[in-house]
């Protein structure tokens, strides 16, 4: 079963807490795209995607969408004041040059020493790896969101990453719709749960050993 809209919310929810005043954010696919609509009061944010928007903000309401104005999925966005536009050879030179503070990605696997892999399963059909690659290397802060267990049940956070790598040792931050982990230089330090779960939970779900921090918060 895929996650329900209340888990991603709480997800997105979590991942906005990241960001700070003032930040350049790239939001990738799926929950990513539901963080503007729970940014804290009084943050001050650009939202950044690669079809050449800068400047993003919450999901228009239903009748309200303007059809010339979307995120990199395709699905409609509004922007708030000062935002611009530009193409995507220029969306991607930002990227590029390590313009972007952070972004935050879904992810198919990732691996106890910050691998991602998100762009293909073998042998089906996809349309291609996007951004993922330049934003994984050159953000300067790389967020993970995703559900913790695959369709079938098994671990989407692994010691080895089984399919195809976006790129090696980039990930700063892990959210999932069970616990939060950060990605320590060479293991994982699970940081956070979300109720009702517990560290036996994490555990049994979670396909590679890790630490857990002294200073664990279980979030309602």
């Amino acid at each position: 079963m895929g996650m329900g809209i209340d888990i991603r919310n709480r997800i997105a929810k979590r991942a906005a807490k990241e960001i700070k005043n003032g930040m350049v954010v790239n939001l990738g696919i799926g929950i990513p795209s539901l963080i503007p609509d729970h940014l804290p009061d009084g943050i001050n944010v650009m939202f950044h995607a690669e079809n050449g928007i800068v400047g993003m903000g919450p999901s228009p309401k239903t009748g309200m969408e303007d059809e010339n104005l979307c995120n990199a999925g395709g699905f409609p966005v509004s922007i708030i004041s000062g935002a611009s536009y530009c193409d995507s050879a220029t969306a991607f030179g930002m990227i590029r040059r390590g313009r972007i503070d952070m972004t935050v990605l879904g992810a198919l696997q990732v691996s106890s020493k910050g691998d991602l892999a998100n762009w293909i399963v073998p042998w089906k059909k996809v349309p291609g790896m996007g951004g993922a690659m330049d934003l994984a290397q050159k953000a300067k802060k790389v967020i993970v969101v995703m559900n913790h267990n695959d369709k079938n049940g098994q671990p989407k956070i692994v010691e080895t990453c089984t399919l195809p790598l976006t790129s090696r040792r980039c990930i700063d931050l892990i959210i999932t719709d069970i616990a939060v982990f950060q990605v320590k230089k060479e293991h994982l330090l699970l940081t956070e749960i979300f109720s009702p779960f517990t560290i036996d939970d994490v555990q049994r779900k979670t396909g590679c050993m890790f630490k857990i921090s002294e200073d664990l918060i279980q979030i309602s």
